[in-house]
């Protein structure tokens, strides 16, 4: 068998771009004889995967090599650095202890306190390349992935998008999934080889110092190991979730942006926001689970981590007294020993963002890594020297992927010599259209040849033959570019006189030059700017342009109206002369010259002949078919009262012998006008929309001018996202108390530490007796931890999850309350839209959620050292108050930095994440214009602006980060230098210095890690602001305002007086000047015109859309 997937596909969606798999599929029936079909494959559930470690760094090149490598080492190299403080530690505390009179410490001190400046240059240098080359490189290998998955979904078949993906999971994977690798491969494996780099050198230096107590206390290795094993396990299954529940939520978002119009018009915005919001809910509940056992883990780690501390110093008390250590050694062992311990629990978030990003590459990888059975990046196949353009179906046997069990085709047959133009007709279902996928190879039969030119087109290189066919679709796909662009999918390397001579060959010369950018119009998402007719014409222009053999019409005119059908259908017959054209048409009228017309029921040739040929059997087939045409058009024409066509020329019809009540009136601004839609000034007839000439406007555009100033960038005001949060006030309220109480540890921790310092150095009686006590308050003081941390999680899960659920909620109902000019604009596109709701709400719990805790929990830390050092020496504490806020000056520079890199790189993304979207919506049209390369070059010319502002955005963060390690380690020298000072001087003691050296330490460190969120903070402000953006918007038609008028009994007489109207996206146009219409009830009534004339805005003015 050729061209089925494999098992382990995902039954995701069951659409198909056609009609033959819709129901209609009549009775190719499978029984006796149907024919070799393979028994449907069942698809296989989505399994929480995870790929190794390693894989994540798969695909970075020979610079992010080198990059990884100098992090690396400087990660080390400053994972190091605390362990050596703990060397240095130790000899300040000989210096102090051991000096000989208070007169004599300051010159001791100062020997020691110099290797501290050393640490400090040292640390600061290999700190900052270490946090810039891993974001650099990070921000280098995600914007590599999304561009390779984006390659490899443009790569797959369309069996693929039938079964296995839709456009909304694309884009969400690009956006969400894409930042969680980002997240896993970037500064966290920094953090974490610096971390491991601490942990291993902790001990090092431990058993250095004293080996037997460092022994000991490694007991508390293997359960810290075990918790983080069981977190990460549980966290990659419940982000798997969460994250396929966002998926499902991006892809209704994709869905019912992209057909707003249809959404609107049949009032399906609740319905649209309840299923999004029953997606987030789901997401919701693995956010709040997530939380919890992100709690449990941290929780059970620092209880294990005060509760070796608390052993080791009943321990170290006893080595003091049997083993001969010293008070020094025992400290350096227990700070060596607790900073690398510690290591492990400060990896906590590195170890979840691996957890997270291994499970989304998994989801990503696995995609990139999927060879198609149709693979147009295949680079064998024939190409032939010459096409002439026969082409055969040879007794085909095919099946739609997504309804396997029924055969749209049961041996088929069907020939089409070179240059022949044939028409498909038929009954919908009949399997007209599946004869166009046939060729284009969008699908292989089951069994059966698809011939061009007697070779099967299975064997032929896929790219160069789709290169010789050419497809104009019933609903063409335009991207949301220029016309220009849009025409250029068709070819590479066009010149301007090519274009040229396209569009006059499709008839669309006219309406461009009309246009005020002309060829540069953007034509909007999907071509929203466009009327049919143009869309149309735009689509046969693409398809002239790769002068093909082959050229296949599929309903090219159905969904226009007769005027616009007719001048395509002229675009048509001039581009089908000495071409093999296929044509699916249910309008018999538009086939009447094909050379031969085939008529197709249920997946059989029933007929075929030309026109005259066929009509001369009244019984047959295609001659019913005429018939039931005609007769459904004569009682169409029988509704229409010939009083009641509007036009826009002098031809029109009035019916001013009627009441003005009963009639519709055409109102003339000047004498002899019959000009619909113009004033005055013009006296001459001309098309509805667009007179010629046209006239344009200089004047600036109100509405434009009032979004550039609504869109312009706001701070986001921090109290309405705590608003938001209102109904879980309390459960915040809780959680900042829990985050208080956590805060409060560190400063105790402190205390006990410096209080044991002193108890190493008393007799050994009261030694026994005191280092009992103080072991026990550490274990007291890990049994908080252990019952608070869990609870700060959860509370805050809840809160933060609450929040982005009521920001994604209530973001997704202001969008579609907007009005459908908003959405025509490029930012406000479905992929836009989709992305932004995708980060931005979570940006946004980092301000109220996480951010938010540590904020608390570090004010709470500051708060409560300062105050344990005012009490233990107030003169030591306030002059070592003056150096901590170069620390606090270093985040507030970061974060400021940062402001401003990340607003553009924020809005290209959005731009990228359009170009994606549009591709894969789009997929056919791609496909049938190998148009990937193209779309390739695309995304990666919108990445590179915000690839670039990552890189920035490592850099000044590195710089960031090695300042903060550089004033880190310069505090620490300058507190010894004057602790040391005041002992001299004698007005403080041995254990003051230590007890404010301690706690202002911890305090210190609680800035720097808040500091260190200066780029999250960044993200989240910019977010909020674009939230608040969307949310403050006043929407000119919104569908759930309570006000207006309600008619209790509505007759259905219409009325437009003196309308003015032109598009906000071409301010410079007019569509109407001046138009009055009455439309009695009861009436039919039909608006003819060319092309782009204003009959549709018409029927968008009655429907309020616009």
């Amino acid at each position: 068998m050729v061209g089925r997937r494999g098992e382990g596909a995902e039954d995701r969606s069951s659409r198909v771009g056609n009609d033959d798999a819709a129901g209609g599929d009549g009775g190719g029936g499978i029984g006796a004889g149907a024919g070799p079909t393979k028994p449907p494959v069942a698809a296989a559930p989505v399994t929480a995967g995870r790929v190794p470690l390693h894989r994540l760094f798969a695909f970075a090149d020979r610079t992010d090599a080198l990059l990884m490598a100098v992090g690396a080492l400087a990660a080390v190299a400053n994972g190091m650095a605390q362990p050596l403080m703990t060397f240095i530690f130790g000899d300040v505390i000989d210096a102090f202890g051991s000096a000989e009179s208070s007169n004599h410490v300051l010159h001791r001190v100062v020997k020691v306190i110099m290797n501290f400046v050393y640490l400090a240059i040292g640390s600061g240098l290999a700190s900052t390349l270490q946090v810039s080359c891993w974001t650099i490189t990070g921000e280098r290998q995600a914007a590599r992935i999304r561009a390779l998955y984006l390659e490899a979904i443009l790569r797959q078949d369309i069996t693929f998008f039938d079964m296995e993906m839709s456009t909304g999971q694309v884009v969400e994977r690009m956006a969400g999934d894409t930042f969680l690798i980002q997240d896993a491969i970037g500064e966290k494996v920094g953090n974490s080889i610096q971390l491991l780099s601490t942990f291993i050198g902790g001990f090092i230096i431990a058993f250095m110092r004293g080996w037997l107590l460092a022994l000991v206390m490694l007991s508390s290795i293997p359960p810290i190991a075990i918790a983080g094993a069981i977190v990460s396990k549980l966290m990659t299954r419940l982000s798997t979730r969460m994250q396929a529940k966002y998926g499902d939520a991006g892809n209704v978002v994709e869905q019912t942006l992209g057909a707003i119009r249809t959404v609107v018009s049949f009032n399906g915005e609740k319905q649209a926001i309840t299923t999004y919001n029953k997606f987030i809910r789901k997401a919701y509940e693995s956010a709040l689970q997530e939380g919890a056992v992100n709690g449990l883990g941290l929780g059970s780690v620092m209880a294990i981590l005060f509760c070796s501390y608390g052993l080791a110093v009943w321990y170290g008390s006893r080595l003091i007294v049997e083993r001969g250590y010293n008070g020094g050694m025992i400290i350096s062992v227990i700070m060596a020993v607790m900073i690398g311990a510690m290591s492990l629990g400060q990896a906590t978030p590195s170890m979840t963002a691996f957890a997270e990003g291994q499970g989304a590459a998994y989801r990503m990888f696995k995609i990139i890594e999927r060879k198609p059975d149709i693979d147009i990046y295949d680079t064998t196949g024939i190409i032939l020297d010459d096409i002439k353009g026969d082409v055969e179906l040879k007794d085909v046997y095919f099946s739609y992927p997504t309804r396997s069990e029924h055969l749209v085709f049961d041996g088929f047959s069907l020939r089409i010599p070179s240059g022949t133009t044939m028409a498909l007709v038929g009954e919908s279902g009949s399997g007209k259209s599946t004869v166009i996928s046939l060729v284009e190879r969008f699908y292989d039969p089951q069994a059966g040849e698809v011939l061009i030119d007697g070779v099967d087109i299975r064997r032929m290189k896929l790219g160069w033959i789709r290169g010789k066919i050419s497809l104009v679709s019933q609903e063409p796909v335009l991207f949301s570019t220029t016309i220009r662009e849009n025409i250029a999918y068709g070819m590479e390397n066009l010149t301007l006189d090519e274009i040229k001579r396209a569009i006059e060959l499709a008839n669309a010369a006219k309406f461009i030059d009309k246009l005020p950018n002309g060829l540069d119009t953007m034509v909007g998402e999907r071509g929203t700017q466009l009327s049919g007719g143009q869309k149309q014409r735009i689509a046969i222009a693409r398809a002239i342009v790769k002068n093909p053999r082959i050229l296949l019409l599929d309903e090219a005119t159905s969904a226009l109206d007769l005027e616009s059908e007719r001048v395509v259908q002229e675009a048509l017959n001039r581009i089908m002369l000495e071409r093999t054209t296929i044509i699916v048409a249910h309008r018999l009228s538009t086939v009447k010259n094909a050379d031969v017309i085939s008529v197709l029921q249920h997946g059989k040739m029933v007929e075929q002949g030309s026109h005259v040929e066929l009509m001369k059997v009244p019984e047959g087939a295609y001659s019913q078919l005429v018939h039931l045409q005609e007769t459904r058009q004569a009682e169409e024409s029988s509704n229409v009262d010939p009083d009641m066509i509007v036009t826009n020329g002098f031809g029109s019809r009035s019916i001013s012998n009627k009441p003005r009540s009963q009639s519709i009136s055409r109102r003339s601004t000047s004498k002899g006008s019959s000009s619909f839609g113009h004033s005055g000034r013009h006296s001459f007839p001309a098309p509805l929309g667009l007179p010629d000439p046209m006239e344009f406007t200089e004047a600036p555009d109100i509405e434009e001018t009032r979004d550039k100033m609504a869109s312009t960038p706001k701070k986001a005001p921090i109290g309405r996202l705590f608003y938001l949060n209102k109904p879980e006030a309390f459960v915040l309220a809780l959680g900042s108390i829990t985050a208080a109480m956590h805060g409060v540890i560190f400063p105790i921790y402190g205390t006990l530490i410096s209080t044991a310092i002193k108890v190493f150095y008393e007799p050994p009686a009261e030694l026994r007796k005191d280092s009992r006590f103080w072991a026990s308050m550490f274990v007291v003081l890990g049994a908080c931890a252990f019952i608070l941390i869990p609870i700060e999680y959860f509370l805050f899960g809840l809160a933060g999850g609450k929040l982005v659920e009521r920001v994604r909620s209530l973001t997704f109902q202001s969008v579609m309350r907007q009005e459908i000019n908003w959405f025509d604009k490029p930012e406000h596109s479905s992929g836009s839209i989709g992305a932004r709701l995708s980060t931005d709400a979570l940006n946004v719990k980092r301000l109220v959620g996480d951010n938010l805790a540590l904020n608390v929990q570090t004010l709470s830390t500051v708060i409560s050292g300062f105050t344990i050092a005012m009490v233990a020496n107030w003169k030591l504490a306030l002059i070592i108050t003056v150096v901590v806020p170069l620390v606090g000056f270093q985040g507030y520079a970061q974060v400021k930095f940062l402001k401003g890199l990340n607003k553009n790189a924020k809005l290209k993304y959005e731009e990228a994440s359009q170009v994606a979207t549009d591709a894969v919506g789009g997929i056919r049209t791609v496909a049938a214009f190998s148009a990937e390369k193209k779309v390739m070059e695309t995304y990666e010319k919108k990445c590179e602006s915000p690839i670039k502002q990552g890189i920035r955005e490592g850099v000044v963060g590195g710089l960031g980060f090695g300042f903060s390690f550089l004033a880190f380690y310069f505090t620490y020298a300058l507190c010894f230098y004057v602790g040391a000072k005041f002992v001299q001087q004698g007005t403080a003691t041995f254990p003051e210095v230590f007890r404010v050296f301690f706690v202002l330490v911890l305090a210190t460190s609680g800035i720097s890690r808040t500091s260190a969120v200066g780029a999250d903070s960044t993200k989240a402000n910019d977010a909020a602001a674009s939230v608040f953006e969307i949310l403050d918007r006043k929407s000119k038609i919104d569908y759930s305002s309570e006000e207006g008028v309600i008619i209790t009994s509505v007759r259905g007489d219409i009325d437009f007086q003196n309308v003015c109207f032109k598009y906000p996206s071409r301010p410079n146009v007019h569509i109407f000047k001046d138009l009055s219409l009455s439309i009695p009830s009861g009436k039919t009534v039909a608006l003819v015109g060319e092309s782009g004339s204003g009959k549709s805005t018409v029927i968008a003015l009655l429907r309020k859309v616009l």
